[in-house]
């Protein structure tokens, strides 16, 4: 099915361009990224259809699409392009102008655990593991679900398992250049 097209804004694709570097104005529809992609069994957009779309100015309708927050990240489908558009990255400035712009995603827990992940990385530069998945339940409002059906009991003994064995740390470890990364991620947010 071929998505509409309606109120173009043609400087969309010079803002994304601009701001990531995505590269996106050299797509000539070869459909590799999409050939490849493992998930557009779920996608309501395929990633050819959302490259073309930002070159079309059709911002509103890709930022409400379910594809930007059902892609995995994979790179696939960046890996697979002859002309070598970021269409990985493009995915993630789109959910992040998404959020800037306050359009809900029709991927709630997806939406919740891409926040908790930036700004976990924002904050300390990396990764905590120990609270990136506490900090997701009380985002997305899983919490409540897991005390009604008991299902907790179940996560803290998969999390005592996970300590005993050392895959838990209970303290974040530091990194250098924590600022740099700061840095790095408010200078990517794609601004009106």
């Amino acid at each position: 099915m071929q998505p509409a097209i309606r109120n173009a804004d043609f400087k969309t694709l010079e803002r994304f361009d601009a701001a990531g570097e995505f590269q996106t104005s050299l797509c000539f529809q070869c459909r590799k990224c999409t050939a490849g992609c493992p998930v557009t069994f779920a996608m309501d957009l395929y990633p050819d259809q959302v490259v073309r779309l930002v070159q079309l100015g059709q911002r509103q309708q890709v930022l409400e699409s379910r594809t930007i927050w059902v892609c995995s990240s994979c790179e696939t489908c960046t890996t697979r392009c002859p002309n070598g558009v970021h269409i990985a990255e493009l995915m993630d400035g789109l959910k992040e102008l998404a959020i800037q712009r306050g359009i809900a995603s029709r991927q709630p827990q997806i939406q919740a655990l891409h926040e908790t992940f930036v700004a976990d990385v924002k904050r300390r530069g990396r990764i905590f593991e120990g609270m990136l998945l506490p900090m997701y339940w009380l985002r997305s409002g899983s919490v409540k679900q897991m005390l009604e059906t008991g299902s907790w009991r179940d996560e803290m003994q998969m999390g005592l398992s996970m300590f005993r064995k050392g895959r838990l740390p209970l303290f974040p470890k530091g990194i250098k250049g924590k600022s740099e990364i700061r840095t790095i991620l408010e200078r990517s947010n794609l601004q009106e």
